[in-house]
């Protein structure tokens, strides 16, 4: 027996077990940091979370404009968001408020 069929017959063993662990370190590899690996995935469930957040915001703050505008139906008449707003629009006081005046430049939206 030659030295060249020994080394022959070893590498010729070698190469299935190689081209497993090639394959396993490759999917294991994805597993982790691939595009839908648990990288990803831990990235995806923070968005979530943020995304979630940020829509518990924009419904609480759609609920309370609801409530103000559901204050001003004809239906029925919210006599306190309706006082608001005729002195918002008229540009008008109670002689009770307190009234801080502002520079023109910092002039407030209605």
């Amino acid at each position: 027996m030659s030295i060249g069929g020994a080394l022959k017959r070893g590498l010729t063993g070698a190469i299935a077990p190689a081209i497993f662990l090639s394959l396993v370190g490759y999917f294991g590899w994805n597993a982790v940091r691939g595009d839908h690996g648990l990288r990803s995935y831990a990235k995806r469930e923070e968005l979530l979370k943020e995304v979630q957040a940020d829509l518990a915001r924009a419904e609480a703050d759609r609920d309370a404009w609801a409530r103000r505008v559901a204050g001003l139906r004809s239906d029925h008449l919210d006599r306190d968001t309706l006082e608001e707003r005729a002195r918002a629009m008229l540009n008008l006081a109670d002689p009770a408020d307190i009234v801080v005046p502002y520079a023109p430049k910092d002039r407030l939206s209605p």
